[in-house]
């Protein structure tokens, strides 16, 4: 990890050399009944690669920013926001062919932070007693994120041109989702890449009794047939995902999580496919250290096609190194536990957290042996600012390359 050093020493001087900002606070009064609420975020980041096996590294640091308002008068909104990356270093490979002087493959790994400036949200909605209604390009989150989320780790956050409707009577909660693009991480100068458009319904129907809530879900993804990029993406995903607290009283508490879903070819896919997605959870809180064990398997249809999920937050599943992005043929199981600690009482580093994950990978179909990988995360607030340092450690077996990251972020919003 060239540069690691110094870079560490920039981002830490830039990021905390300056004084102690105000949290983002409530909206501003500017009418009767009318207010006006300001979106200013930013993250400054290191990222460094080490891809030794293909003697390929990074080196980045890179400054995210989102700017823009919120308008609100009775229960109508009105949501305009951009948002922009900033290359300061850029040793790395961005995805985006003719960016920092390169015209083919970039002699670095990849962290997928283009720069870029573009319109982020540009919303019109309505909320009342019942639910909610949104129209126009909108961040969507769905559920852990796990088949639709907004990517919200990387610079550029993923959004959706949609219409949005959200019911809620009583314990029951309907979340129905029609969307026409899916705008991507890559920024508005990856070409082909900057939007994947199709006819895509999300629904999510929910109850919530007793400390449980249990959720049924059903994801068409028809993307367009004149999309180079999505061939073999459409899908339709049915399932369900149950989740809750099994109460034993003090001082141990248990969380747990089940899903399960069913995945197969839909519309223009020409890859006929049907696998299954299983997800198993079992946590516990014992004297403040809190305990995650869990088991997670994207099927595979006798090594044809593995469960796809492209509209997902990746970062947050399968390890931090980002190795199975996109789900191998042969299908992934991925068995993990976690260890964390939140520390009380550190004046001078609140809200200081740290936990390790180990994640072992093997194939559904075939008795691959991927690989397994370690990932650490430290966070922590110092004077007002949010700071992030995590690290990941994939040693390849049978599906990759062994790969080490380090990051280290810290992160602002008025």
């Amino acid at each position: 990890m060239r540069k690691q050093v110094l870079l560490l020493a920039a981002v830490s001087g830039m990021a905390l050399g300056g004084t102690a900002h105000a949290k983002a606070g409530d909206p501003v009064t500017i009418g009767e009944g009318v207010t006006l609420d300001p979106i200013i975020e930013g993250v400054l980041r290191y990222e460094a690669v080490d891809q030794d096996e293909i003697g390929l590294d990074a080196d980045a640091v890179t400054l995210g920013m989102v700017a823009g308002a919120e308008l609100k008068t009775g229960g109508l909104s009105f949501l305009a926001e951009a948002e922009a990356t900033l290359a300061i270093v850029d040793d790395y490979n961005d995805t985006i062919a003719g960016n920092n002087g390169y015209f083919g493959a970039e002699p670095y790994s990849v962290v997928a932070d283009p720069e870029t400036v573009e319109l982020n949200r540009l919303q019109v909605g309505y909320a009342g007693k019942f639910g909610s209604l949104t129209l126009g390009r909108q961040r969507i989150v769905l559920g852990i994120s796990r088949f639709v989320g907004n990517v919200g780790w990387r610079q550029n956050e993923q959004t959706f041109d949609a219409l949005r409707g959200i019911v809620n009577v009583g314990p029951v909660k309907v979340d129905a989702t029609y969307s026409i693009s899916q705008r991507t991480i890559f920024g508005a100068d990856a070409g082909l890449r900057t939007a994947l458009d199709g006819d895509h319904v999300f629904v999510n129907a929910g109850v919530d009794l007793r400390g449980v809530a249990v959720t049924g879900f059903a994801y068409l993804l028809d993307y367009d047939a004149g999309e180079p990029l999505s061939i073999g993406m459409s899908s339709q995903t049915y399932g369900a995902i149950a989740s809750g607290k099994i109460p034993l009283g003090t001082p141990v508490a248990l969380t747990f999580v089940a899903s399960y879903a069913k995945q197969s070819d839909y519309k223009g896919n020409t890859i006929d496919y049907s696998a299954d997605y299983i997800n198993g959870e079992l946590g516990a809180t014992v004297a403040g250290v809190n305990l995650l064990a869990g088991y997670e398997k994207l099927g595979s249809d006798d090594g044809v096609r593995g469960i796809s999920t492209p509209m997902a937050t990746l970062h947050k599943f399968n390890g931090f190194a980002d190795l199975f992005l996109a789900t191998p043929n042969a299908g992934l199981e991925d068995y993990y536990a976690t260890v964390g600690y939140a520390f009380k009482g550190v004046k001078a580093l609140p809200g200081l957290n740290a936990s390790v994950t180990y994640h072992k990978f093997e194939s559904d179909v075939g008795g691959l042996d991927y690989g397994e990988e370690w990932d650490a995360t430290l966070g922590f607030k110092l004077k007002g600012y949010g700071v992030t340092v995590k690290y990941a450690d994939y040693d390849a077996e049978d599906f990759g390359t062994s790969t080490k990251k380090l990051w280290m972020q810290v992160s602002f919003a008025y």
